[in-house]
């Protein structure tokens, strides 16, 4: 895992054409920003999660 800092309106960037820019903090929330190509998905972690689990066929 790659750990950065950094400080609002700063980015990386991911790849050729994936941007994360930090948007705001407030305490211990982030707000981040994502641009991404639009036949990348963006999913938070969690609903990720329950979307691979709701098509996971019974085994």
């Amino acid at each position: 895992m790659l750990v950065i800092t950094r400080k609002p309106s700063e980015s990386i960037i991911i790849g050729d054409d994936i941007i994360i820019t930090v948007v705001s903090v407030r305490g211990d929330k982030v707000r981040i920003g994502i641009e991404a190509p639009k036949d990348v998905t963006v999913h938070r972690k969690e609903v990720y999660e329950e979307i691979r689990r709701s098509t996971e066929k019974p085994a």
